[in-house]
C-alpha cells in the first residue's frame, strides 16, 4: 500500500504496543466498508462456512473486536478476534511486544489482555458479520480457578455472535496454558467444550514446539471431539537465529523466522491425520507464495498478523490476488484442487 509506506516510518518511531493502539484507533474511525469482492476460484467450503478468500486475519490483532469489518474490507477473506478471556485483564507488564525489524519478526508477551467477554460480545453483536467471516478465539484467565471453564464459557457466551469460535490453547505468554495440549487435559478440555457447543464450528489451535508423537495424540482428540479444523501454529518459544537486539526478549516469536517451523508442523499434522481434519496454516506468511507453499501442503486456508506489520493492512488481498494468478498459471480452477497437492 503506497500510503502504508509513508505512515510506517512514523508508526516505527513509536513503541510497538502504543503504535499498534494508536492503529485501532485510527481504523475505528474510519467507516465500514463492504467485505472484499474475490474471485470465485478462491472460494473454499470449510466446516459449513463459506469462505470468499483463504486468506485471513489471525488474532491477536483486534483483540477486542474493534475492528473487524474494517479489516474485512481492506481485504482479508476472514478476521479472526481475541483472544477473548471470560473477565478483563491487563495481561503482563510493559514493554511487552517488540519488533524485530532485520528479522521481520515480532515477539509479544502480551499475556491475553483484553476487556472480556462482555465487551466483545456488545461489539459484535453490533457488527454487520453476517456479510462476512469473523471468528472468535477464545482463552481463559489467568488467575482461573478453572481453565477448562473457563473455554467452555466463551464457546458458550461468544458463539451468537461468531462464525466460528477457536480453543486456544498454545499461547506461552500464560503459564501453563499449553499444559492443556497434554493428553488428559486435552481430552478434558474437548469434552468441556463439546458438551456447550453450538451448530457453530469449533477450530483448536495448537503451537509448533511439539514433541513427536504429539501430533498424532493431538489429531485423534480433536477427531474424536468433533473438532472442525486444527489451527497450526501459534507463536513460538524457541530462537532460531536472529539479527535484532530484542533477539533475546521472552515471549512467542512470530513473523518469518517462524515459517520453517510452522511449516514442518503443518506437513506434521498432515502426516498425522492423513486428511481427515481441515488444516489452517498460520506463522511465517509474508506473501503469495509463503500462503500457495501452505496450501499446497495441506492447509485449507492461511492466516497472517505479523507480515501485515511490515507491508500493511491492504496484504490480505495482495497476497489473494496473487493466488488467482497462480491458480490460473499452474491449471486449478479452484483453491480447493490445491489444497494438498504436494502432499504424497
Amino acid at each position: 500500500m503506497p500510503i502504508y509506506s509513508l505512515v510506517r516510518p512514523l508508526a516505527f518511531a513509536l513503541d510497538a504496543e502504543r503504535a499498534h493502539r494508536l492503529t485501532i484507533a485510527g481504523l475505528k474511525a474510519m467507516p465500514r466498508l463492504d467485505p472484499a469482492q474475490f474471485p470465485d476460484s478462491l472460494r473454499l467450503t470449510l466446516a459449513g462456512i463459506d469462505f470468499p478468500s483463504p486468506v485471513g486475519l489471525a488474532a491477536g490483532f483486534d483483540k477486542d473486536a474493534e475492528v473487524a469489518e474494517q479489516m474485512l474490507g481492506f481485504g482479508f477473506g476472514f478476521v479472526e478476534v481475541g483472544t477473548v478471556t471470560p473477565h478483563p485483564q491487563k495481561g503482563n507488564p510493559k514493554p511487552r511486544l517488540f519488533r524485530l525489524v532485520e528479522d521481520e519478526a515480532v515477539i509479544n508477551r502480551m499475556g491475553f489482555n483484553n476487556k472480556g467477554h462482555s465487551a466483545a460480545l456488545e461489539r459484535l453483536r453490533r457488527t454487520t458479520h453476517l456479510h462476512g467471516v469473523i471468528g472468535v478465539n477464545v482463552g481463559a484467565n489467568k488467575d482461573s480457578p478453572s481453565r477448562i471453564s473457563d473455554y467452555a464459557v466463551g464457546i458458550r457466551r461468544l458463539a451468537p455472535v461468531a462464525r466460528y469460535l477457536t480453543v486456544n490453547i498454545s499461547s506461552p505468554n500464560t503459564p501453563g496454558l499449553r499444559g492443556l495440549q497434554d493428553e488428559g487435559e486435552l481430552r478434558a478440555l474437548l469434552t468441556a467444550v463439546e458438551e456447550v457447543r453450538t451448530d457453530k464450528p469449533i477450530f483448536l489451535k495448537v503451537a509448533p514446539d511439539l514433541q513427536p508423537g504429539d501430533h498424532e495424540r493431538i489429531v485423534r482428540a480433536a477427531l474424536d471431539h468433533h473438532v472442525d479444523a486444527l489451527i497450526v501454529a501459534n507463536t513460538t518459544v524457541s530462537r532460531p537465529p536472529l539479527s535484532s537486539r530484542h533477539a533475546d526478549e521472552a515471549g512467542g516469536l512470530s513473523g518469518r523466522p517462524l515459517k520453517p517451523l510452522a511449516l514442518e508442523a503443518l506437513k506434521a499434522f498432515r502426516n498425522a491425520s492423513a486428511g481427515e481434519i481441515p488444516l489452517i496454516g498460520v506463522g511465517g506468511i509474508a506473501d503469495a507464495g509463503d500462503a500457495w507453499e501452505r496450501i499446497k501442503a495441506g492447509a485449507s486456508l492461511v492466516q497472517l498478523y505479523s507480515a501485515m506489520v511490515y507491508n500493511g493492512p491492504d496484504i490480505g488481498r495482495v497476497i489473494a490476488d496473487g493466488l488467482a494468478e497462480r491458480l490460473k498459471r499452474e491449471g486449478y480452477s479452484s483453491i480447493s484442487e490445491a489444497v494438498g497437492a504436494d502432499v504424497s
